[in-house]
């Protein structure tokens, strides 16, 4: 009997997590593409990996626009599909791939989010409470906008991976990818601070302390590992307090890395700093950087503006 599409897709996600080692949220990811992608195979009457062709995999793509999905969401969704049928001719499901004729859409140039140095240290400087939840969230706003880590990633620190008399945080990113970031200034400081005090406070208050809690750098109110959502959170609420509406962790990475190439750090050292894998991932800042000195050229230069 031939692979089904449904035990060919299980078999996928096997690989993807025991093979590739992809981490909760990226598997949980693609598990939702996969969803979407074999719900409209069946609606096409497709049984296995080799009755799938080009037609269905590019009406597939385009259902997804009509849908009202942006072209990152396409892309992403695109990727998965063509990752899944790479998979099936690699395993014999199928002797074609579907995906090679279709084309993945263009992603249009969105330069990313930043705050001004100006307002980033208007916001820090207004956090200057003394009580335990205060000093945190103090230290993880710092934490992020200082040494440009993730959400998730601030969320998974343990307290083995704090080195401050070092200066550096053992930080793991996609992928578990582990890497050594430099923490300093007012964040190092701050982080020093919460885990002198404020921390041993509210872990504390933990009513059934677990393992994972304990070791844990961020704590909620109840004495548990701080979650992504709850960082989501805090940020938001700092902004809010410093006039910075929809505020966002991802905001203050990259408000990080633009204020870095703006200092004059070397494009390498932020990418390594960033985790990312590409230095192209990376150089989307150098275009920021560019938007930044025609908007000073725009304002400063007396004929900059005759003709418009």
């Amino acid at each position: 009997m031939p692979m089904t599409i449904d035990e060919a897709i299980s078999e996928y996600m096997l690989y993807l997590r025991i093979e590739r080692g992809l981490a909760k949220n990226s598997l949980a990811a693609y598990e939702r593409d996969m969803s979407r992608y074999l719900e409209h195979l069946k609606g096409a009457s497709k049984s296995t990996p080799a009755d799938v062709t080009d037609e269905d995999v590019s009406s597939f793509q385009q259902l997804l626009f009509k849908e009202g999905a942006a072209p990152s969401t396409v892309r992403r969704r695109m990727s998965a599909v063509k990752g899944f049928h790479k998979f099936c001719l690699s395993e014999g499901y199928c002797q074609l791939d579907p995906t090679k004729p279709v084309r993945s859409p263009k992603m249009p140039d969105v330069l990313p989010d930043v705050i001004s140095v100006e307002d980033a240290c208007k916001m820090l400087d207004l956090m200057d409470g003394e009580e335990p939840q205060e000093v945190r969230d103090r230290a993880l706003m710092e934490v992020l906008y200082g040494c440009g880590i993730r959400a998730g990633e601030a969320s998974g620190l343990s307290v083995q991976d704090v080195f401050l008399e070092e200066g550096f945080l053992r930080v793991f990113g996609k992928g578990q990818k582990e890497r050594m970031v430099p923490i300093s200034g007012t964040a190092l400081k701050m982080l020093g601070k919460y885990m002198g005090s404020a921390r041993a406070s509210l872990s504390m208050r933990a009513k059934a302390p677990r393992q994972e809690d304990m070791k844990a750098v961020f704590l909620n109110m109840r004495g548990r590992r701080l979650t992504r959502q709850g960082i989501f959170n805090i940020v938001g609420a700092a902004g809010r307090a410093a006039g910075l509406e929809d505020l966002h962790p991802h905001t203050l990475r990259h408000s990080f890395a633009t204020h870095m190439l703006n200092g004059g750090a070397d494009l390498r050292v932020i990418q390594e700093i960033l985790g990312h894998s590409d230095i192209s991932t990376t150089q989307i800042y150098t275009h920021v950087d560019r938007q930044h000195l025609t908007e000073e050229y725009m304002a400063a230069h007396p004929r900059a503006r005759l003709g418009e």
